[in-house]
């Protein structure tokens, strides 16, 4: 069932899109956080998914090889679906806010106190992105479902 190929390249969108979307929320759920997991002072770090294309090759040079009947040099590897696959998530480099307040308990010996690399204007901008892929993710979704219905249909 050659359909089943294109569901898991679909779903893989799918899949990394969610993803991505769960990582935007963190970062802007933590957009006032001035001090780490452990408790220690240090402003949260931005993170960012990074994407990886998973080719699928030969998949198409493999089939042509079993219609004329040949057998292909295994290619160890490669014969898997295309898509996508997270390749990690990283923390962005980039400075830190700084914002003089020598009242707050997390401001350094000069008065300043380290804010997020996060700008919500690009983790909105970022989520709508993403929204959309996902949104296009399952429009393909629903178009492969009619028709493979639409081919089923041809045997009655």
């Amino acid at each position: 069932m050659a359909f089943l190929g294109s569901v898991n390249i679909i779903g893989s969108g799918i899949t990394a899109q969610h993803l991505r979307l769960d990582v935007i929320s963190e970062n802007i759920t933590n957009i006032n956080t001035t001090r780490t997991a452990d408790g220690e002072t240090g402003a949260y770090r931005r993170k960012c998914v990074v994407f990886q294309a998973e080719t699928g090759r030969n998949t198409f040079r493999d089939a042509l090889a079993a219609a004329r009947g040949e057998k292909l040099v295994s290619n160890a590897g490669y014969n898997r679906t295309a898509g996508v696959k997270v390749a990690g998530i990283i923390e962005d480099d980039s400075d830190f806010k700084l914002k003089y307040d020598p009242t707050d308990p997390d401001a350094n010996e000069e008065g300043y106190v380290e804010l997020p690399n996060v700008d919500l204007v690009k983790e909105i901008t970022d989520a709508m992105a993403a929204s959309q892929a996902y949104n296009a993710n399952c429009t393909a979704f629903g178009i492969l479902k009619t028709v493979v219905n639409a081919g089923l249909q041809i045997g009655k």
